[in-house]
């Protein structure tokens, strides 16, 4: 009876493992399809044919590309959230300055995320589970919170100002990460149209906002 009980769980252990595995290729193929054309365009058939898989076979793992893209988006938002703890540890006493730099280096380097924040709210997360939606709002949640608090330490701000100067950062480089985007479909209009559009300097342009976001938060706590 041992013998069958830890049989069972090595094979449990077994599929959990293999099926993680499967959920990592299909976020990798996902993905690889986002960065190449238009998130409109992308279903389960399109992913499906990207693994070699029939759709029946994806449909083992998940039942909507949100769901998909949920994952992808989750593992992504940790990659951030962990890169902005590890660059401004506590107990650090950087300038506005450095802390500008830093962050706009770490966003830039996170810019497929950023992309993928422009999709949540109105495609991406209303086509989940509730309880996908729970899991991934809590994720959220622990780190955004863990960050402010963290932000609270280095600008003395108050909980509430550390969060949105957080919140807002986030969401202006995610517009304009979706604006530097190269996305085929643009790309293709604007040739049409004959328009080049300005180059824009992404890393720069979140320096830039970082710290006017900064020194606007710190100042206002001086009544500057």
């Amino acid at each position: 009876m041992m013998y069958n009980k830890i049989m069972a769980e090595f094979i449990r252990a077994r599929s959990d493992t293999q099926k993680e595995e499967r959920l990592s290729q299909i976020k990798e193929a996902a993905t690889a399809l986002f960065a190449a054309v238009p998130y409109s365009t992308i279903t389960l058939t399109t992913i499906a044919e990207k693994l070699g898989w029939s759709r029946a076979n994806l449909y083992k793992y998940v039942t909507t590309k949100e769901e998909i893209f949920l994952e992808a988006v989750s593992d992504k938002m940790a990659a951030y959230y962990t890169s902005l703890l590890a660059a401004f540890p506590q107990g650090n006493q950087f300038s506005a300055a450095v802390i500008s730099e830093v962050w706009a280096g770490i966003l830039n380097a996170n810019q497929e995320y950023l992309m993928y924040v422009s999709y949540l709210n109105t495609i991406i997360e209303t086509n989940v589970t509730v309880d996908r939606l729970a899991a991934f709002k809590k994720k959220y949640y622990d780190f955004a919170y863990t960050v402010s608090g963290r932000l609270c330490e280095m600008l003395h701000l108050t909980k509430e100002a550390a969060y949105k100067l957080q919140l807002d950062i986030l969401f202006f480089a995610s517009s304009n990460a979706s604006t530097c985007c190269k996305n085929p479909l643009v790309q293709e209009a604007l040739k049409k149209i004959r328009i080049t559009p300005p180059p824009a300097d992404f890393y720069a342009d979140m320096k830039d906002f970082v710290l006017m976001r900064i020194e606007w938060e710190t100042g206002r706590g001086k009544g500057v």
